[in-house]
């Protein structure tokens, strides 16, 4: 069975860090590439980070680059997303998904979309006070 494990979420002040972790299991890790997504209460759910757990390769919205890292731990199935210089406007539930380019396709414009995935976890939710 798929699974995908989210955690690490929590409230931090403005301007602090969190470390977001993906746990997989039930699928070939290293075939996929695993997105972050988040999801604020009435918007859009936007894709917020994406690493290839083959190659190593990395994508990032503009907005959070210079502030977060995404990055694999293959030997434990798990990705992470490191958060820094948290804004509020980061304040959303964050989602860890797993895509197979296989199916998806190559293309880079894709990996921060959320029809590029395929599996889901259930969120955490992380929360920047002003």
């Amino acid at each position: 069975e798929v699974q995908l494990v989210e955690s690490g979420g929590g409230l931090v002040q403005a301007g602090g860090s969190l470390r977001l972790s993906c746990a997989a299991s039930g699928f070939t890790f290293d075939d996929y590439d695993i997105g972050w997504f988040r999801q604020a209460p009435g918007k859009e759910r936007e894709g917020v980070s994406c690493i290839s757990t083959s190659d190593g390769s990395t994508y990032y919205l503009d907005s959070v680059k210079g502030r977060f890292t995404i990055s694999s731990d293959n030997a434990k199935n798990t990705v992470y997303l490191q958060m820094n210089s948290l804004k509020p406007e980061d304040t959303a539930v964050y989602y860890c998904a797993a895509g197979d380019p296989a199916t998806s396709g190559p293309w880079i414009v894709k990996k921060l979309w959320v029809e590029t995935y395929d599996y889901w976890g259930q969120g955490t939710q992380v929360t920047v006070s002003s």
